[in-house]
C-alpha cells in the first residue's frame, strides 16, 4: 500500500489527473449526446426502414469492435496513447459533424463504421492510460468511470434539449465539438514513465491469459443483461406494471445517482481485496436483481429494487476495469479493450432479446437477463482457477 501511496502523489499523477478527468467528462457528455437518440434520428430524420436500422444496429457495434481491438494493439505497442486518444476526438468530430449534414443513409453508415467506430476507442484508451500513469491499481480509473456516469445523469436530458431547440444539426454540430476538445486535451497529456518491474503488484496468476478469455464471454454475459435490463425496463414498466414513462425514468435516474458514490467504494475496496471476489458478488447480487424484477407487479419494488441494480453495475462495470487490467499488466490497452468489447457484444445480444421479448412479452427480459446471469456467474467460477482469487 505505501508503494501505491507514493505512485498515487507522483507529480506526473498530479499534472494530469485533473486532465484525464476533463477527457472523461467530455467524452461521456458527448456519447450520452449521440447514442441515445441514434435510433430516433434514423426513424425519425432519414426515414429509415426496420432493415435498414436492424443494419445499422448490428454492422456499427462490430465495426467499434474491429477498431477498439486494433487500438488497444497499437496502444500496447510504440504508438503512444494520448495520440490515439487524440485520433479518436477526431475521429469523433469528423463523424458527428458528418453526422450533422448528411441525411443519406448509406452515407451515414459508413461515416458510423469508420470514423464513429474509431471513437469507440476513446474510453478503453482512457482508462489505460490512467493505469499507466499510476503504475498499478489506484483509485484513478474508479474515479474516472464514475465521472463517466456524472455524464451520462445530465447528457441525455440536455441532448433532448438540444433536439427540442436547435434540431439534429444542433445536436451532433455539439457533439463534433465536445470530441474535438477531448482531442486538444488528449494531444497536451505528458508520456508516462514505465513502472519498475519490482513495483508492480497483481493478482496470483494473473500472468496465466487463458483465464482472460473465459472472463470476457462471462462478461459479455453479465453486461448483456445490465443492457437488456435497463433498454426493457421502459417497455416492462408500462407495459406490464401499467407505470408511466416517467415512472421508469424515475427508476434509471435513482439507480444512476446510487452508482456514483458506490462506484468509488468499491474501487476503494478493489485496492484491498481481490478484484475477483467483488465481481463474483456483483454477478451473484446480479441474480437477485433479475430474479426479483421477474417476479415484481409493482412500480415501488422496482424503485427498491435499484438498490440492487446500482451495486451490480458497480461491480461488474466499475470494478470489472480494473479486473480486466490486473490480468494482463503488460497490456493495459488490450486488456481495457477487451473489456470494452464485452460491453459492446452484450448490447448486440441485449438488442436481439429485446426484439424476441417484444413478441412474448416483456416479463421475459428479466427471464432472459436471469439467465445471461447464471451463465455469467457459471463462467466467472471457472474463471477463478485460471485466474486466482487472493487478497492483495
Amino acid at each position: 500500500m505505501t508503494a501505491l501511496r507514493e505512485r498515487s502523489s507522483s507529480p506526473l499523477l498530479s499534472r494530469t489527473f485533473l486532465q484525464l478527468s476533463v477527457i472523461s467528462v467530455v467524452s461521456g457528455v458527448s456519447m450520452a449526446f449521440a447514442m441515445p437518440f441514434g435510433s430516433l434520428f434514423l426513424t425519425s430524420e432519414v426515414k429509415v426502414t426496420p432493415l435498414q436500422l436492424g443494419v445499422f444496429l448490428i454492422a456499427s457495434p462490430a465495426a467499434s469492435v474491429v477498431a477498439s481491438t486494433i487500438m488497444g494493439k497499437l496502444s500496447d505497442g510504440r504508438v503512444q496513447r494520448r495520440y490515439l486518444l487524440v485520433a479518436g476526438g477526431v475521429a469523433g468530430a469528423i463523424g458527428y459533424g458528418l453526422f450533422a449534414v448528411l441525411r443519406d443513409y448509406w452515407f451515414l453508415l459508413g461515416t458510423s463504421v469508420i470514423f464513429v467506430a474509431i471513437t469507440s476507442s476513446l474510453l478503453p484508451q482512457l482508462f489505460a492510460y490512467g493505469r499507466q500513469v499510476t503504475q498499478g491499481p489506484s483509485m484513478v480509473v474508479s474515479v474516472l468511470r464514475t465521472l463517466l456516469s456524472v455524464a451520462w445523469v445530465a447528457g441525455p436530458p440536455v441532448a433532448a434539449l438540444l433536439v427540442a431547440k436547435t434540431g439534429w444539426v444542433g445536436l451532433f454540430a455539439s457533439t463534433a465539438v465536445l470530441q474535438l476538445g477531448v482531442a486538444v486535451l488528449a494531444l497536451t497529456l505528458p508520456v508516462p514513465t514505465a513502472p519498475p518491474e519490482e513495483e508492480v503488484v497483481e493478482e496470483e496468476a494473473a500472468s496465466s491469459r487463458g483465464g482472460m478469455y473465459v472472463v470476457s464471454v462471462a462478461f459479455t454475459f453479465l453486461q448483456g443483461a445490465v443492457a437488456l435490463a435497463v433498454s426493457g425496463l421502459p417497455l416492462f414498466v408500462v407495459t406490464e406494471l401499467k407505470g408511466t414513462a416517467g415512472d421508469a425514468g424515475l427508476a434509471m435516474g435513482l439507480c444512476a445517482a446510487l452508482e456514483i458514490p458506490m462506484m468509488l467504494w468499491f474501487g476503494s475496496l478493489a485496492n484491498r481485496m481481490s478484484q475477483h471476489k467483488l465481481v463474483l458478488i456483483g454477478a451473484a447480487l446480479s441474480l437477485s436483481y433479475h430474479g426479483v424484477m421477474l417476479l415484481t407487479d409493482s412500480i415501488w419494488q422496482v424503485m427498491a429494487a435499484q438498490l440492487l441494480h446500482a451495486t451490480v453495475i458497480s461491480l461488474i462495470m466499475g470494478v470489472g476495469i480494473t479486473y480486466f487490467q490486473s490480468l494482463d499488466p503488460d497490456r493495459p490497452g488490450h486488456a481495457t479493450t477487451m473489456f470494452s468489447n464485452t460491453q459492446i457484444v452484450g448490447g448486440m445480444i441485449a438488442g436481439a432479446l429485446l426484439g424476441v421479448s417484444q413478441g412474448v412479452g416483456f416479463r421475459w427480459v428479466y427471464g432472459f437477463s436471469l439467465t445471461m446471469c447464471v451463465l455469467g456467474l457459471a463462467l466467472l467460477l471457472v474463471a477463478g482457477r485460471f485466474t486466482g482469487s487472493s487478497r492483495r
